[in-house]
């Protein structure tokens, strides 16, 4: 894998474990950020009311260093870090797993637990279609009309993604391309006279 690439999941998709009565429900959720997460969760608590617990785990960034676990009243390291593992042992990022547990009257003991949460998330993920995405930096270039024909013999030759365009006496472009050739593409569009470029972000 290439170090401007990461793998996700394409889509939401779901896993069920059952074990001793209890109903484990995985939902495996493809993110971008830690501001999604939260009204994901809360809308999964509200259709699941009746479930006792709702465990999750998180992991962002093509670097993987956005993470976080929660047990949501399970025993400590039994719910969100067996969730988490199921993540990390696929090389993952930009998903959430979310598994709401529906209580069956038996306790299934920590070893239990873990199992349970590992398995459920580790079928939301066999469920999933993991697809290989790559990352790319987004910037804001501005530029006088007179540089167009400079501009845009760059943009060709180094095949780079264009939206949002302007064109007037002042021009403007959004610009895609891989993060891993970002400072030769500035290098030679900032040789340009009178070309600006702004940074928006990377996804």
């Amino acid at each position: 894998m290439d170090s401007d690439t990461y793998k996700t999941i394409k889509s939401s998709a779901e896993g069920i474990y059952k074990e001793k009565g209890s109903r484990f429900i995985a939902f495996a959720i493809p993110v971008s950020d830690q501001e999604e997460i939260k009204p994901i969760i809360e809308r999964i608590r509200k259709d699941h009311h009746e479930a006792r617990h709702h465990c999750f785990a998180y992991m962002i960034g093509q670097e993987r260093k956005i993470w976080r676990v929660n047990d949501d009243g399970e025993p400590s390291g039994t719910g969100g870090r067996p969730i988490l593992g199921q993540i990390n042992s696929n090389g993952l990022t930009n998903m959430l797993i979310v598994v709401t547990r529906y209580f069956g009257g038996t306790l299934l003991g920590v070893s239990g637990l873990i199992n349970a949460y590992k398995t459920a998330a580790a079928l939301a993920i066999g469920n999933a279609e993991i697809v290989e995405r790559l990352l790319q930096d987004y910037y804001e270039v501005t530029f006088p009309y007179r540089c167009m024909n400079d501009v845009m013999k760059i943009l060709k030759e180094e095949n780079i993604g264009q939206s949002g365009q302007s064109f007037d006496l002042e021009c403007r472009i959004i610009l895609n391309f891989r993060a891993s050739i970002k400072d030769k593409i500035l290098n030679r569009l900032l040789r340009i006279d009178g070309l600006k470029s702004s940074y928006i972000e990377t996804h």
